[in-house]
């Protein structure tokens, strides 16, 4: 019984490699293939896929030239009916009128600019006030600043508004009994009225003189507002304690700025269908109370904090400033942008006007865009802290101006 025990023994130690190898090669060693093909599939299929979803790439859509290289291009009036057309931030003019560079009792500052546009009601204003305060009271002549350019619309520096041809910049520097050069209308710079604690007028530069014409100009029924600094509202406002008639007195409004100039903005004229109006001032309120307070708070200048090291920030490129398109202004600014002129193309050459096309009737009154509240030209009541001021260079670029 030994020897087949024996043999028995060998033939299992001999098949033990066939068993393993079958084994290898049966059901479970499929299943293991099986799985196996399966993750290479799904690993080749994942880019295909990943490909499908990607969207195909698309050019990059041009970005609209800037209304104001559009409107700061034109150099000559459109040969329209004259007419606003939009608000005083966010429009155009129509067939505007220039003021001449010198007259009886003006002169016209910054002649390079080419603003001494404007709707021929208010240049008629200007002409007026300048005449009249000559005349009454006391002041040798007005040195005009920015009114518009010949077709209004936003322009490349400056300004906010002045876009209509309603607005108008006059220097609270008295003009001087001769000519000035054209050079000397360039480089004259006007004089600040603040005293050094900025709440207050110099009454080294400041006189009655200056209270008389704010209130000529302000008397007008045309004059919606006057835009003043508010320590030059308070100096107005002690200069007139007593007074009944304070219904001018509530047209002179305290804004940023307005220091070295006033700004006078009269209301849509008769006939400019599509002029949006602003908010008249209440004249029960002649401003020379609890406003004029919290505006002089506000421009009080405040006491530098105490320096401290603190560690270096990494610089953070400055947002993208987007400025205001064609597509975004009334309708009707695209004919007074295009009228009479070959081709509107950007700040480069001046645009050459058709005079063979010679006057057109103005373009069809539409309802014009509602104007953004940020634009209004002031604050009723002034804002609770004072807005995120622009460079020194282009300081008055505020909503006021």
């Amino acid at each position: 019984m030994r020897v087949p025990t024996l043999v028995l023994s060998c033939a299992a130690v001999l098949a033990l490699p066939v068993l393993l190898a079958l084994q290898h090669d049966g059901p479970l060693a499929a299943a293991a293939s099986k799985q196996e093909a399966a993750h290479k599939g799904a690993a080749k299929a994942a880019p295909k896929k990943a490909a499908a979803k990607k969207a195909p790439s698309k050019a990059a859509k041009p970005k609209a030239t800037p209304a104001r290289e559009l409107f700061g291009a034109i150099k000559t009036p459109a040969p329209l009916a004259a007419r606003s057309i939009g608000f005083y931030a966010k429009g155009c003019l129509a067939g505007a009128s220039p003021l001449p560079i010198d007259g009886p009792a003006w002169q016209a500052m910054r002649l390079s600019r080419n603003r001494n546009w404007g709707h021929p009601d208010l240049i008629a204003l200007v002409e007026k006030l300048a005449a009249d305060a000559k005349e009454h009271d006391g002041w040798p002549g007005l040195l005009v600043g920015d009114i518009s350019q010949p077709r209004g619309g936003p322009m490349l520096g400056g300004h906010a508004s002045h876009q209509v041809g309603l607005d108008a910049d006059v220097w609270l520097t008295p003009m001087p009994d001769r000519r000035l050069s054209e050079k000397e209308r360039e480089e004259l710079s006007a004089t600040s009225m603040l005293a050094d604690d900025k709440v207050s007028v110099d009454p080294k530069v400041w006189t009655e003189a200056h209270v008389r014409l704010l209130k000529r100009a302000a008397s007008y029924k045309a004059v919606e507002r006057v835009l003043v600094h508010p320590a030059i509202k308070k100096a107005v406002c002690e200069a007139s304690k007593g007074e009944k008639d304070r219904v001018w007195l509530s047209k002179i409004r305290s804004y940023w700025g307005h220091y070295f100039h006033f700004h006078i903005r009269i209301a849509c004229p008769k006939g400019s269908a599509g002029c949006e109006a602003q908010p008249s001032v209440n004249h029960d309120d002649d401003g020379c109370g609890a406003e004029l307070t919290h505006w002089l708070k506000l421009v009080k200048p405040k006491p530098s904090p105490p320096a401290v090291a603190a560690a270096p920030k990494p610089a953070t490129p400055a947002p993208e400033r987007r400025y205001i398109t064609l597509d975004q202004l009334p309708a009707e600014c695209r004919a007074v942008l295009a009228s009479g002129t070959p081709a509107v193309t950007p700040m480069g050459a001046a645009a050459v006007p058709d005079k063979a096309a010679g006057p057109q009737p103005a373009p069809a009154a539409k309802p014009a865009p509602a104007a953004p509240p940020a634009s209004t030209g002031e604050a009723r009541p002034p804002p609770a802290k004072p807005a995120a001021k622009p460079a020194t260079a282009n300081r008055k670029a505020s909503l006021g101006e």
